[in-house]
């Protein structure tokens, strides 16, 4: 088929990532298929993240091809080492990616927790502790400013993180990096709750927990990131952590209907925690990667 790709300018560029975007169109300028592939910073800087689509009526006629071949070409001119995309376990990606030289590196389990079934009497058995020595606080949105060096400094609690075979490197985190974050969250409108457990020997952050709501508040949240830092695990933090945040959506939103999480299929302790709050499998995703 005649097929043309065009680039497109992306207006929503981070404050630590840029994304490079191309469209798919045939002889009668209809779109066929998009490419978008996200360059990161700092302890990134070699990776780049794909997210491809072709209409289903147009598949298996080279658009896929023909939009990955560009992709890999930007990757490498911007010296990118990998490039890394997931698919669906059984879907056309799934099929695609290895076709072209991708290989699996990570599988992500996906599960539901449907808030009209929690059992909060459970819960707060969970949150009352004890837990010697820490204490919860939590914040909507932006980190306070008391809190914010210390937040800032428990984000490598994920740098850790079981991430299989992905070589995904190490994200920095600031103060003006977590606000960004936050920010970001924000202004497309939707709502960013934090739960922290402090160290009450000298008020730092030893982990925390984020969840992130639709700004209308129906539908499912989707859980960010669950990290306890290594010198203070084994206290049942991270389950803690996620107990209270759990009963801070269902008394927030009680439109919500659920809360979406996604582990590592190694991170056998993580999807142990999931697992004892009553979430629910739902799907399995595969990373693949291709080593530039």
């Amino acid at each position: 088929m005649s097929l043309r790709i065009t680039p497109l300018t992306d207006p929503a560029h981070g404050a630590h990532s840029r994304r490079l975007a191309w469209l798919a169109s045939d002889a009668d300028s209809i779109p066929v298929g998009t490419a978008f592939l996200r360059l990161f910073d700092g302890g990134q800087k070699h990776l780049a993240e794909l997210n491809l689509h072709v209409h289903p009526v147009e598949r298996r006629k080279g658009v896929g091809s023909r939009l990955l071949d560009t992709a890999v070409a930007a990757a490498r001119d911007n010296t990118r080492r990998c490039v890394v995309a997931q698919a669906g376990a059984g879907s056309p990606g799934d099929h695609f990616l290895p076709a072209r030289g991708f290989r699996k590196v990570l599988t992500l389990r996906y599960s539901r927790l449907p808030l009209a079934d929690v059992d909060i009497p459970s819960l707060a058995e969970i949150i009352e502790g004890p837990y010697s020595g820490y204490r919860l606080a939590s914040w909507q949105g932006t980190v306070p400013d008391d809190l914010a060096q210390t937040f800032a400094d428990s984000r490598r609690a994920m740098d850790d993180m079981p991430m299989e075979d992905t070589d995904h490197g190490t994200t920095t985190w600031d103060v003006d990096r977590v606000r960004a974050a936050a920010k970001a969250v924000e202004q497309r409108g939707d709502h960013l709750h934090t739960v922290v457990a402090i160290d009450t020997s000298d008020g730092s952050i030893a982990g925390f927990t984020e969840l992130v709501v639709p700004g209308g508040g129906t539908g499912d949240a989707q859980h960010y990131g669950t990290g306890v830092l290594p010198e203070h695990r084994g206290h049942g933090l991270g389950r803690w952590m996620k107990a209270e945040s759990i009963r801070q959506a269902h008394g927030h939103y009680p439109d919500l209907g659920g809360l979406l999480t996604d582990t590592a299929d190694s991170n056998t302790h993580m999807r142990h925690i999931s697992d004892s709050l009553g979430y629910l499998p739902t799907h399995t995703t595969l990373q693949y990667q291709l080593d530039l």
